[in-house]
């Protein structure tokens, strides 16, 4: 095929997401190609068929994870064209980690990786005393150490426990963050920490520990701005809801080996739930 003059399509913040577009033009004959711009990924397309690539790429983003689209990307026998200076397929884990999770997300990654280092390292009581929810909630208790409403967020009690959270967090909380901004995060992330640890408490007192209210938040957050805002390039698999929300049931069963903190995990996701409509809600306000 003679190569054509290329427009600007669209810009999305996803590299993966780009690709797999540029992957399903390529086989409806139209060429496409990816370039690395300023806070984003730009979809260039054959310009004589850009009409047809604008109604096509409106079908994607509704659903990405058509089979269609993911068929696309096995029948390619070619790596979608990116320009020189986009991050590679194959780069390394330092770079693939830094150019997706902003300071936020790398923020917190690091301070649960901390936090479980040095209580791994001897230090486990006087930190789990520090972040411990309050043995007793009041007002005067809220007073005196403010950052225990959040702090039980960042101890784990095992790397198993660590992984799980801080993967998710940086793979969910680093999309939030590069579509929605710093400040975004930083809400939802207080917001579900505080609503996740009061009502873990209520239901089974101030031991417990983790970032996983704040994932099925953010799980919860991604899953219905991706429903109910599709163009902001936000999504998840069916699939990975469906675990999610399988091994949020799977909690409430006696067949876990280990104590689960579900009202935590409930909490978590309704509150991102929450955050998301009332974002939508917010936004058609500002353009009516």
């Amino acid at each position: 095929m003679l190569q054509q003059e290329l427009r600007p399509l669209v810009k999305v913040t996803q590299h993966n997401i780009a690709l797999l577009f540029c992957n399903y033009l390529n086989t409806v004959d139209v060429q496409a190609q990816v370039q690395n711009e300023e806070a984003g990924f730009v979809i260039y397309c054959q310009a004589d068929k850009y009409d047809f690539a604008q109604q096509e790429f409106e079908q994607f983003i509704a659903e990405p994870y058509q089979a269609k689209y993911q068929q696309a990307a096995w029948q390619n026998s070619h790596v979608t064209k990116v320009n020189s200076n986009s991050p590679a397929l194959l780069s390394s884990f330092k770079t693939q980690f830094f150019a997706h999770a902003g300071i936020v997300t790398s923020v917190v990654f690091s301070l649960c990786w901390l936090v479980f280092l040095a209580s791994n390292f001897g230090w486990g009581n006087t930190i789990f005393h520090y972040l411990q929810f309050y043995p007793q909630l009041s007002f005067d208790a809220v007073l005196q150490a403010p950052h225990r409403l959040i702090g039980p967020a960042f101890f784990h009690f095992s790397w198993l426990h660590l992984i799980f959270n801080t993967m998710w967090w940086w793979q969910l909380g680093g999309s939030v963050e590069q579509v929605m901004g710093k400040a975004s995060l930083v809400k939802l992330l207080i917001i579900s920490a505080l609503v996740s640890n009061v009502g873990q408490f209520f239901v089974d007192g101030p031991n417990f520990g983790g970032l996983s209210g704040v994932v099925y938040a953010l799980v919860g957050y991604v899953w219905w701005l991706g429903w109910l805002q599709p163009e902001k390039g936000l999504s998840l698999p069916k699939a990975i809801i469906g675990f999610m929300l399988f091994w949020l049931l799977l909690g409430y069963t006696s067949l876990m080996p280990i104590n689960v903190a579900n009202t935590a995990h409930l909490l978590g996701l309704l509150s991102g739930c929450l955050l998301a409509y009332l974002h939508v809600l917010q936004d058609k306000k500002h353009t009516s």
